[in-house]
């Protein structure tokens, strides 16, 4: 199964976290990297994994990365 790496950010919005589309990266240090340069910018901001089975177009529980600020609950413990 093919990994996918994944960056995400949320703005806060009042008393909402609203989330900006994931981007998708080639390796972990890309993705990582690319967190780390938008955390300043965003109330919270993950970067994390996933093994995927296109076949069956499903993806594996997602592995943290990196972690920084405010994120939704239960999104990346």
């Amino acid at each position: 199964m093919p990994t996918l790496f994944f960056v995400q950010g949320f703005r806060q919005k009042g008393r909402k976290l609203e989330p900006d589309q994931p981007q998708q990266y080639k390796t972990a240090d890309k993705a990582i990297a690319a967190a780390e340069r938008i955390a300043p910018t965003r109330a919270g901001i993950w970067a994390y994994s996933a093994d995927v089975d296109v076949e069956a177009d499903t993806y594996d529980e997602p592995k943290v990365l990196f972690k920084s600020g405010t994120l939704p609950p239960g999104l990346a413990d």
